[in-house]
């Protein structure tokens, strides 16, 4: 099947195509609301009897089905097998973020001439008709592009610019579809930033926090997986790319098409310690700002950074960051029971972000959870480092609970720490628990994702709050969201 589509395609350009729907989370309703709202594509028409006339077809997992059923779409034809002969008679699917381009079965129908694309994409070219967005931030990074995001909105709303914060932050870009901002604070995962290239747009503002291995079984490859996140920059080419001159792999970039903003170097915005300096001039001292860690206060640096980019005065802004509120599941302390502080960082995805969650409670008796599901990352470069920086005990679980377990057996006894295996979340915590004294940590940091045990990483931090004696009610959404 081969059809003629524009390159960059925008909503009103699937009208008489063939177009299906493939996933149905967040995005995937998002993608539904935004076509069947939608007069020009024509997927918006209703009958005389209100209802839908062109058929569009959803691809779904089999628990998805009867919700899909139930928005009562008689033109939706919902599938729960999505093969690559299915899919390849479509001439557009808009999938979900999580659904790999590089699976078999998308393999297979783009071969065929099937346009896989996703919501980002249909809204990025929806806000581009010249290509240039301006006050439009596109934040992405192997960490912190989460706290990155809200802090910048945070502080654009400070200085009185009416800021929408979206994208892999929780709410889609397609359901503020039509919306008016001032500014526009976008979170962009490695599953997305190719999506804003395909697009045409070119936002005022691109961020990249840092670079570590991640998500390789989507990617394919570590080197897949650093091009795709790097062609929000490379590809997409922003007026201004604001990179982290402490990573070394973007500190080798060069970008003819941008100008580069550095941060966390000595000419910009970078820390000395807790003191937060712009160039040689000390601003003020970020210990008791509410951003744990100094990998978070390097989030701020970025944001100021990109501040400045869009001609807001940074000096003025960087105090409002004292105020802000951090985001839950993020080196989050619960409290206190039992004199032992229960710390909820489930957002931990990476070996390395488990390292940066240690160093925050270096001086103090800590127990770390780690393990999850095994997507394949190495853990050779944490198992080194507790060679000198080993909490009192690791507590292994998930299923690569057995591989790191393995990895770090031969130094437990040899470099002083308890190393234990746990059947479960709540077996770790039990294990965690009997291995501290009054003044312990606990710490939540799996480095890994929670898939199969928990749908995600906030159920998996509301079971630890349980499991501590706290109200997972308690583990907040985070705040901002959308247009303010």
């Amino acid at each position: 099947m081969t059809v003629s589509l524009p390159e960059h395609l925008r909503i009103q350009d699937l009208a008489g195509r063939r177009v299906a729907l493939w996933g149905w989370g967040g995005e995937g309703r998002a993608a539904y609301a935004a076509l069947r709202t939608s007069r020009d594509s024509g997927f918006g028409s209703r009958d005389s009897e209100g209802r839908f006339i062109a058929p569009l077809t959803l691809f779904c997992a089999a628990g998805e089905a009867a919700d899909a059923n139930a928005v009562g779409d008689a033109a939706l034809q919902v599938e729960t097998e999505a093969t690559g002969e299915a899919l390849s008679a479509f001439d557009v699917v808009i999938k979900s973020p999580g659904i790999s381009p590089n699976q078999p079965e998308a393999v297979f129908a783009a071969q065929q001439g099937t346009r896989f694309l996703g919501g980002t994409a249909l809204w990025f070219a929806e806000h581009a008709d010249d290509g240039r967005m301006a006050r439009t931030v596109c934040v992405t990074g192997t960490k912190g592009k989460s706290t990155t995001s809200s802090l910048l909105a945070h502080l654009l709303r400070a200085a009185g610019l009416r800021t929408a914060l979206a994208g892999n932050i929780g709410v889609p870009l397609l359901e503020l579809l039509g919306a008016q901002a001032d500014a526009w604070a976008v979170e962009l995962s490695s599953y997305q930033t190719r999506d804003v290239a395909a697009s045409g747009a070119h936002p005022q503002v691109a961020i990249v926090t840092n670079l570590h291995p991640e998500h390789l079984d989507w990617h394919g490859s570590e080197a897949r997986y650093y091009a795709d996140k790097l062609a929000l920059v490379t590809e997409v080419k922003p007026r201004f790319a604001v990179l982290n001159a402490a990573d070394p792999l973007l500190a080798r970039l060069h970008l003819p098409d941008s100008e580069i903003r550095w941060y966390g170097d000595a000419q910009g915005w970078h820390l000395r310690g807790d003191a937060l300096h712009r160039g040689d001039v000390c601003v003020m001292n970020t210990a008791t700002m509410p951003l744990p860690g100094q990998h978070n206060r390097s989030n701020l640096c970025a944001v100021l950074t990109a501040l400045e980019a869009l001609g807001l005065d940074a000096l003025a802004l960087a105090p409002h960051a004292a105020c802000f509120q951090p985001l839950p599941n993020r080196l989050q302390p619960l409290g206190e029971r039992n004199g032992i502080l229960y710390v909820n960082d489930s957002i931990s995805t990476t070996p390395m972000a488990t390292l940066a969650a240690l160093a925050l409670y270096a001086d103090r008796p800590v127990a770390v959870l780690v393990g999850g599901h095994d997507r394949g990352l190495p853990w050779d470069e944490f198992a080194e480092a507790m060679k000198a920086y080993a909490p009192r005990a690791i507590i292994t679980m998930g299923q690569n609970g057995p591989r790191i377990h393995a990895l770090l057996a031969p130094m437990a006894a040899v470099n002083g720490f308890l190393l234990d295996a746990a059947r479960d979340l709540a077996d770790a915590v039990a294990k965690a628990r009997a291995a501290l004294p009054e003044g312990g940590v606990i710490l939540l940091s799996p480095g890994a994702p929670s898939f199969g045990a928990y749908r995600n990483y906030v159920e998996r931090g509301r079971h630890f709050a349980a499991l501590a004696g706290f109200d997972p009610e308690a583990i907040l959404g985070i705040n901002g969201m959308g247009i303010a």
